[in-house]
Formats: C-alpha cells, sequence, structure tokens
C-alpha cells in the first residue's frame, strides 16, 4: 500500500484542495495572516499523514506524527472558525469544510488506536 491510497490521506487533500479554493476569496489584508495559516495547516496534515506512513515500522514516530496531524488538523478548524466569525465563508460551506475536518480526525484516531491496520504495532 502507499501512503496516498490511505483514506485519511485522500480525505485531508480534498480538505486542503477545498480550502485552497474558498481561500482564494478571503480579503486581501488577510494574504499573510489567516489565508496563509490555513492553507498551510491544512496542507500540513496531509504532509505529516505521509510521513507517518513512512515512519511506521517504528511505533513510536508513526504515532507522534499522526497525532502531529491531528494537531495541524484541529488548527484548521480553528482557522475556519474565525473565517467564518469574520464573513468570509458562508455558514453551509463552513459546515461542508467542518463535517469534512471531522472526518480527517476521526481517521487520524483510528490510525493512532489501530497500528497494527497500518504496519505499525501498538506502543
Amino acid at each position: 500500500m502507499d501512503y496516498r491510497d490511505l483514506l485519511a490521506y485522500k480525505k485531508s487533500f480534498d480538505l486542503a484542495m477545498k480550502i485552497f479554493e474558498v481561500s482564494k476569496f478571503f480579503p486581501k489584508e488577510e494574504k499573510y495572516s489567516l489565508t496563509d495559516q490555513i492553507r498551510r495547516s491544512s496542507r500540513s496534515v496531509t504532509v505529516t499523514i505521509s510521513e507517518a506512513y513512512r515512519k511506521r515500522v517504528y511505533p513510536k514516530n508513526f504515532f507522534s506524527k499522526l497525532t502531529d496531524a491531528e494537531a495541524e488538523n484541529t488548527e484548521t478548524q480553528v482557522w475556519l472558525n474565525f473565517a467564518l466569525a469574520c464573513g468570509y465563508l458562508e455558514q453551509l460551506k463552513f459546515d461542508e469544510l467542518t463535517a469534512l475536518n471531522n472526518e480527517v480526525g476521526k481517521l487520524l484516531y483510528y490510525m493512532m488506536n489501530n497500528p497494527d491496520k497500518f504496519g505499525s504495532s501498538r506502543i
């Protein structure tokens, strides 16, 4: 299996791309704050999942990387909260992105709680 086959990778990549698209319409004054931060954190989830998968033969590293991905996923949600509060996102789009963010979080927890299914072992 390749890391790109992981459901968590696919869903987080999809979320990052959706965030990229909606953030194109954020105000220019947010370019170096909210826009940059939400893009970075959402992309970091996907990147860190791939790093975790490559380190799966080292159970503690696998778990650690997955917790890093989960933290970035939580950061992404906070930036989504700000985007909604600032009026940059419609409620419907916010709800869609939040649902996908929650799904990614659940997949990450599944990976952390079932490392043997990903070629790692319990810590």
